[in-house]
């Protein structure tokens, strides 16, 4: 599913128009994204946790050539799905 056929499901579901449900989305994702930003751990009750975490250094290898290179630092999000996901997924 992508963002266009989630905004039809919301909007089909409920009683909005499409372009109410995209603004809706479009909020709830940047204010999602400004709170991880800010290095909040986000939670939705019954779907998961989404947080930021470090990734070191480190190295690794060009395929194409073999040679060593540095893969450097950076934030990364990761999530994890609720319990509650995890068993309706199944």
């Amino acid at each position: 599913m992508n963002k266009k056929e989630l905004v039809n499901r919301i909007s089909a579901r409920s009683e909005m128009t499409q372009a109410a449900a995209r603004s809706a989305l479009d909020r709830v994702l940047a204010n999602m994204t400004k709170a991880m930003k800010n290095g909040e751990k986000v939670t939705i009750s019954g779907f998961g946790s989404f947080r930021v975490t470090e990734r070191a250094e480190q190295v690794g290898r060009n395929p194409q050539t073999g040679e060593k290179i540095t893969i450097a630092a950076r934030r990364v999000v990761k999530f994890r799905p609720a319990k509650k996901l995890a068993g309706r997924v199944k």
